[in-house]
C-alpha cells in the first residue's frame, strides 16, 4: 500500500452511494474477493477490495443488503478491470449479486502469456515488488465478524499494488505485441458462470469418476449424496465431512460390513462411530441398485485416437512445442490440448488447411494462424 492508514469499509448504503460517485470517475480501478468456500455449505462473498491509484477500499456485503449500485461500474467498458485469476471472482459476483465485469485485464493471464515461471499473485508480487502477502489469512473465514487489523491489511495488499502491476505488465505486453491477446482472453473470462450443485448427478463433478464403471458410479453417488446432507446441515463444505480420497476409496471398495472400513484413508474410529452406518447404507444402496438403474457418464466427444490421427497429433504437439518455445510461452497456454484435437479432426474431416481457422482464437490466428495453416496443409499433402 502506498500510505499506512486504514482503508475505508463501506457497511452502509450511503456510503456505497458515496463510493460509487468516486469510482466512476476513475479509468481504471483494481478488484480483488475474499469468500468463506472453505468454511461453509454455501460460499458466498465476504469481502470485496477495491483500489483505485489514490485509495484502496473494502465493500462489507454481509453488512449490506443491496450491492446493485456497484453493478454499473463492473459493467462499465469504459473503466478498465484490473483482477488477478479472475475466474474465481467472475462466476462469485454473478453467483451472488447477479453482477458482470466488462473490460477486464486479467494481470495473471499477463504473466502466463509473458511466459513467466509462477504467476500466482504472492509469487508474482514478491517477484516484482518484494512483497511477502501473509499466507495465515489465505484459508481464513473472511465471513466472522469483527476483522482484525491485519486481516483489513492483508485485504487490500494486493489490490493496492494490482495498478502499478497492471502498468508493468501492460508495457512488456506492448513491447511484446501480446497486449491484444491478454485482452481478448480477458474478455472471454467474463463470461464464465458457477456450475450450481442441483445440476445434475453429484459425479459428475467428482475428479476421477469419469473414469469409474457404472457400478463405482451408483456407489459414488450415493456417498456423495450422504455426504452432501451433512454438510448441509452442519453448514460446511462437503470435503470437511468426508475428504475426496476417502469416498473414492468407499465407493471402489464398497465395504459392506464395519469391519470392511478398516483402512480406508482419512476414515478415523471417530469418524467411523459418527457415520459408520450412514456410510454402509450408501455402499449398499449403490451396490445392490438393479443394472437397469445404473448411472453413466456422459461420454463426451472427444478425439478419437485412431493410429492416423494419434500420429498427426503427436506432430502438431511438436510444432506447439517449438512455438512456445520461440515465444518462451508455456504449450499448454499457447494452444491447448482440446485445440489440437478439434484441428486434427476437422483435416480428417477433409478441411485441411482450414482445420486452425475454425478452432484457433483471433489473438491465435493472427500470431501464428498462417503458419499453422501451412503446418498443417503440408502434413494432409503428405499424407
Amino acid at each position: 500500500m502506498k500510505n499506512n492508514k486504514m482503508p475505508e469499509i463501506i457497511t452502509a448504503p450511503h456510503a456505497l452511494r458515496e463510493l460509487i460517485k468516486r469510482l466512476v470517475r476513475e479509468p481504471l480501478l483494481a478488484f480483488d474477493l475474499e469468500a468463506d468456500s472453505l468454511h461453509h455449505y454455501q460460499e458466498k462473498v465476504c469481502l470485496i477490495q477495491i483500489s483505485t491509484p489514490a485509495e484502496s477500499v473494502i465493500i462489507d456485503p454481509l453488512a449490506l443488503n443491496d450491492l446493485s449500485p456497484l453493478a454499473p461500474v463492473l459493467a462499465d467498458k469504459a473503466i478498465r478491470k484490473v483482477f488477478h485469476g479472475a475466474d474465481y471472482d467472475i462466476r462469485s459476483l454473478h453467483r451472488d449479486f447477479g453482477i458482470e465485469v466488462h473490460n477486464l485485464f486479467d494481470t495473471m493471464i499477463a504473466c502466463q502469456l509473458l511466459g513467466e515461471k509462477e504467476v500466482g499473485l504472492a509469487a508474482v508480487l514478491l517477484k516484482r515488488f518484494g512483497v511477502e502477502l501473509d499466507k495465515r489469512y489465505q484459508k481464513a473465514d473472511w465471513s466472522r465478524r469483527p476483522l482484525s487489523g491485519e486481516m483489513i491489511e492483508y485485504a487490500v495488499r494486493d489490490t493496492s499494488l494490482l495498478i502499478e502491476l497492471y502498468g508493468q505488465l501492460r508495457e512488456e505486453l506492448h513491447c511484446k505485441e501480446r497486449l491484444a491477446w491478454v485482452e481478448e482472453e480477458s474478455e472471454l473470462l467474463t463470461g464464465v458462470r458457477v456450475n450450481h450443485r442441483e445440476a445434475g448427478p453429484l459425479f459428475l463433478r467428482f475428479k476421477g469418476a469419469a473414469r469409474m464403471d457404472q457400478r463405482t458410479l451408483a456407489v459414488l453417488e450415493e456417498l456423495l449424496q450422504f455426504r452432501d446432507g451433512i454438510a448441509r446441515g452442519l453448514d460446511l463444505p462437503p470435503f470437511k465431512v468426508l475428504g475426496t480420497d476417502t469416498v473414492r476409496q468407499l465407493a471402489e471398495k464398497m465395504p459392506r460390513r464395519a469391519a470392511d472400513l478398516e483402512g480406508i484413508t482419512g476414515l478415523s474410529p471417530k469418524l467411523c462411530k459418527r457415520y459408520g452406518h450412514e456410510i454402509l447404507e450408501a455402499t449398499n444402496r449403490g451396490a445392490a441398485l438393479p443394472p437397469d438403474s445404473l448411472p453413466s457418464y456422459p461420454s463426451t466427444q472427444r478425439f478419437v485416437k485412431d493410429r492416423q490421427k494419434g500420429e498427426l497429433l503427436k506432430k502438431l504437439k511438436v510444432w506447439r512445442e517449438a512455438r512456445a518455445g520461440e515465444l518462451g510461452i508455456e504449450a499448454g497456454i499457447l494452444v491447448n490440448n482440446n485445440v489440437l484435437e478439434a484441428v486434427a479432426d476437422a483435416v480428417f474431416q477433409g478441411k485441411g488447411c482450414e482445420a486452425p481457422a475454425i478452432s484457433l482464437k483471433h489473438w491465435q490466428n493472427e500470431a501464428f494462424g498462417n503458419e499453422l495453416r501451412k503446418f498443417v496443409d503440408d502434413l494432409d499433402c503428405s499424407a
